[in-house]
């Protein structure tokens, strides 16, 4: 249980991607992915961000819970359900170099659909959640990114921002909860794993408050732009990173 570099490498991380989190209601999995990928292997930071997401999901829950759309975001979490699953075995079964080179691609695609916002028709009602859901439970199964197919789905339907964030989060308890306990059954969470979780819980729980704190005080579309842009350099360097490899 020492703390060594490296560890202070990861908390600094899960550090800066809760505060994204917690001050926005998504994007953690976006930032602490790849960059825990790129320190500590991709095996290692899925259970281990998973572990983390759930502690600030039931947080960001307990604090806007009246703003969550349920029927959205129930009908979201049941199709996620059926591509958690996949999303889990994909995770064990295929190399790493494929896994950083797909996480790299999707973190750029979303990063420059974010930023340039093309014009899309918008959804009236919830029948392509089930579409979305489903496809967010397999990259959440996998990669801890269920986030860019439901953000993606909130900006289709219109949802204002404080019904987006809390949405989002009404999704990502049940499902993030499913996903942890999935890394538990398939002997995911190793020794490695809880030595980080554990360093990291100081470090997560300053990063909400000071989130929720930020929430109320910056600009949401400055701040998001910086992120995105950030992103797409992370994504470059995981797509370096897997070539090389």
């Amino acid at each position: 249980m020492t703390f060594d570099p490296l560890t202070g490498t990861v908390v600094l991380i899960l550090f800066g991607s809760t505060l994204v989190r917690s001050t926005f209601g998504f994007g953690d999995a976006l930032i602490a992915m790849p960059l825990l990928s790129m320190a500590v292997g991709v095996k290692t930071a899925s259970p281990l961000v998973a572990l983390v997401a759930v502690i600030i999901a039931v947080t960001i829950v307990f604090r806007d819970w009246r703003d969550i759309q349920l029927k959205s975001a129930a009908t979201l979490v049941i199709a996620a359900c059926f591509g958690l699953p996949i999303g889990l075995v994909y995770l064990s079964q295929v190399n790493e170099q494929i896994i950083d080179a797909v996480l790299a691609g999707l973190i750029i695609t979303f990063s420059l659909y974010s930023l340039f916002r093309p014009r899309l028709i918008q959804f009236r009602d919830d029948r392509w959640a089930w579409l979305f859901g489903f496809c967010a439970g397999i990259l959440g199964g996998a990669y801890n990114t269920h986030g860019p197919p439901l953000a993606i789905y909130g900006t289709i339907r219109g949802w204002s921002p404080s019904h987006f964030r809390a949405t989002l989060q009404g999704y990502f308890l049940p499902a993030g909860t499913l996903v942890a306990i999935g890394h538990m059954l398939d002997g995911n969470v190793s020794s490695k794993v809880q030595h980080y979780f554990v360093w990291s819980i100081p470090a997560v729980v300053v990063a909400m408050l000071f989130g929720r704190f930020l929430s109320r005080r910056i600009r949401n579309e400055t701040f998001m732009k910086s992120v995105y842009y950030l992103l797409i350099v992370v994504g470059l360097g995981l797509m370096v990173k897997a070539v090389s490899m």
